[in-house]
């Protein structure tokens, strides 16, 4: 079963497009956890309670787990079910200010406590980018779950090709890669003064640590499949 975790911002959601073509019934959504709105604390104890549940509940009729949940909240039911864990990362600036816009664009009465507050409160990208509330948000979801634990981490400015592999190597089927949500208002990176791209840099440091750690994994899963593809065509 593969266990996909949406980091906000980070194309979960046209992956979740393709994992809902692929799986069909067999996908279950995970959005209920709110982890962005939820105290720490109370966060991640509750992510280690559901931990416990879950080794309870029958998950044979279901083969993907995507959503903005704690990996954490199904590391004890790899005990029991072989897991695959998936997810995407993307540079923390970019990141971090398309979570600001995007939270601008879909405010609604429904919306979290958080979301409301920052609107209502009429906060500035700045503010935003530089408040506790979501600071290294990779490093608050991955909470108790390494890095290395990950099967897969596809990097969003990669996203096509990262996902072909994935297809290719965890579902052994070609699909469409597609692309939602995107603000297409913009063209590259957010245009943002370097001092603050530095402080927001410096203000997410664990983030920072955390991406150049996925990229360097990255580079690593591409050399390992070039140096396969080399071996094959020198045993031809």
């Amino acid at each position: 079963m593969i266990i996909s975790v949406h980091l906000p911002k980070t194309a979960g959601s046209s992956f979740q497009i393709s994992l809902d073509q692929h799986f069909a019934n067999k996908l279950l959504l995970d959005y209920a956890d709110l982890p962005i709105n939820t105290p720490p604390f109370d966060r991640n104890r509750s992510a280690l309670i559901s931990g416990l549940k879950n080794i309870e509940i029958n998950f044979s009729e279901i083969e993907c787990i995507h959503g903005h949940f704690m990996p954490v909240k199904y590391l004890l039911l790899n005990t029991i079910h072989p897991l695959i864990f998936v997810t995407w990362m993307r540079n923390p600036v970019e990141r971090v200010i398309s979570h600001f816009y995007f939270w601008q664009r879909t405010f609604c009465s429904d919306s979290p406590p958080l979301h409301k507050r920052i609107i209502e409160e009429k906060w500035t990208l700045e503010k935003f980018c530089l408040s506790d509330e979501v600071r290294n948000l990779y490093h608050q979801f991955l909470w108790g779950f390494p890095l290395h634990n990950f099967d897969f981490i596809g990097i969003t400015e990669y996203y096509e090709y990262d996902f072909m592999y994935f297809c290719q190597f965890f579902l052994h089927k070609n699909l469409t890669a597609h692309k939602v949500n995107i603000n297409k208002n913009r063209r590259g990176d957010y245009p943002i003064s370097k001092t603050l791209r530095r402080q927001i840099e410096s203000f997410h440091m664990l983030d920072m640590e955390l991406y150049h750690l996925a990229l360097k994994l990255r580079f690593q899963r591409k050399e390992k499949l070039l140096s396969k593809i080399i071996g094959i065509f020198q045993n031809k």
